[in-house]
């Protein structure tokens, strides 16, 4: 935490950018550092999150599209036929809403990711935009969150040694 709460704004605004890609939500995070634990860092990133106006959603959105990684579940061992079945999953989703899917995965074991990742886009792709925009923004701030506290734990492992 003290890595993070005694970074400059740019530095403490780009490792923030990395787990969500709006900008006013880094923007907002960086501006009220310092942050006693992770706890509170935590529950700040989530408020945020709430806070999020459709064009910073937009923006976040966006900035998965351009993650080097490849379509998520794509990793995760399955049948050629599976892979299949994902990407056209991805591709339909993108159609429907404009953006890429976003799920969190913590949790969910390697095995499980493709089923899960795949089930997950299908049952999303009857949902209307606006409930899906909402879905989307949850999953959104779960990703970021996960990305966020891994985040301070690797510069807290790092600064311990």
């Amino acid at each position: 935490m003290h890595r993070f709460n005694e970074a400059d704004a740019g530095a403490a605004e780009e490792a923030l950018l990395a787990c969500c890609g709006s900008h006013r939500w880094a923007l907002r995070l960086t501006a009220h550092r310092p942050y006693p634990d992770i706890e509170s860092l935590l529950a700040a990133a989530s408020e945020a999150s709430y806070d999020l106006r459709p064009a910073d959603l937009a923006e976040a959105l966006a900035d998965e599209s351009w993650m080097p990684q490849p379509l998520l579940g794509m990793r995760a061992p399955g049948s050629q036929a599976a892979h299949t079945a994902l990407r056209a999953a991805h591709a339909a989703y993108e159609a429907r809403f404009g953006h890429v899917f976003v799920v969190c995965l913590e949790g969910v074991a390697p095995e499980e990711m493709l089923d899960t990742v795949l089930e997950s886009i299908r049952t999303r792709l009857t949902n209307d935009p606006d409930e899906e925009r909402l879905i989307a923004a949850d999953e959104l701030r779960r990703i970021a969150l996960t990305r966020l506290e891994h985040l301070v734990a690797t510069h807290s492992g790092a600064a311990a040694r």
